[in-house]
């Protein structure tokens, strides 16, 4: 299936993990891939040419989503190289995991600025594109820690949580014009982060959740693939847990 033939989409932070795995499963589907990577230009190029072997357009694009300078040279830079987009994926995210009695000030400002500040700079500035072709998705990944939040990551659960109350809003503010912003709200997903943990954590993750075993990074990319296509037309404004059941 080609559910995305001839759309162009933006995908923050796609170099590894969930990002890589959305961008993988879009371009299967027909969609051209504009992408950014903060450091491992390796990897960028290295995904950059998986994607052109479906036979679609790619461009790796370094930039600091936190930034919005960056974000906004960003969007012009892709719009010199693809002329227009039509789906903006924002999973630029950090850790820096802490107890609030030992979190210091920069651990916490920088969470919320690469995670939920970056959010509002690529929305800001792909929304007049949007605004003038009267359609586009806006899909933000979330956590499922800013819907319950987490025992040391209160500055990853509020930066978290600030993206839904953003995207919550933005599905407000332009849904009149044909635009639909909704949130992914992922669980425990194994990547190459995850591998670093001990089993005891990975099991204790696992325990808690009802089917049993973490999730992959296509079961989030599936759903973003649904979101940025035609099928979800009515649908905005909505979170979405890919968690296995954990918060039922």
């Amino acid at each position: 299936m080609n559910l995305l033939k001839g759309k162009t989409v933006i995908i923050t932070g796609a170099s590894r993990g969930i990002g890589k795995g959305i961008a993988s499963i879009l371009a299967k589907n027909g969609a051209n891939i504009a992408f950014t990577y903060s450091q491992s230009i390796e990897s960028a190029n290295k995904l950059v040419k998986e994607i052109k072997c479906t036979g679609v357009e790619c461009k790796a694009y370094q930039s600091n989503a936190a930034s919005y300078e960056e974000s906004q040279s960003l969007v012009e830079n892709i719009l010199n190289d693809f002329d227009t987009f039509d789906v903006l994926i924002n999973n630029a995210g950090i850790t820096r995991d802490n107890l609030l009695l030992r979190m210091n000030e920069e651990d916490f400002d920088k969470v919320v600025e690469v995670n939920l500040k970056s959010v509002f700079n690529m929305v800001k500035a792909c929304q007049r594109v949007f605004l003038k072709k009267r359609s586009g998705s806006i899909i933000n990944i979330s956590s499922i820690v800013g819907v319950k939040g987490n025992a040391g990551q209160s500055n990853y659960a509020a930066s978290k949580a600030g993206i839904i109350g953003f995207s919550k809003s933005i599905a407000l503010e332009l849904g009149s014009r044909n635009i639909r912003s909704n949130v992914v709200a992922p669980g425990f997903i194994q990547t190459e982060m995850t591998d670093q943990l001990s089993e005891d954590i990975v099991n204790k993750w696992i325990e808690g959740i009802p089917l049993k075993r973490g999730g992959k990074p296509e079961d989030v990319a599936n759903l973003c693939l649904f979101l940025s296509s035609d099928l979800s037309n009515f649908i905005t404004g909505q979170v979405i847990n890919v968690d296995g059941g954990m918060l039922t």
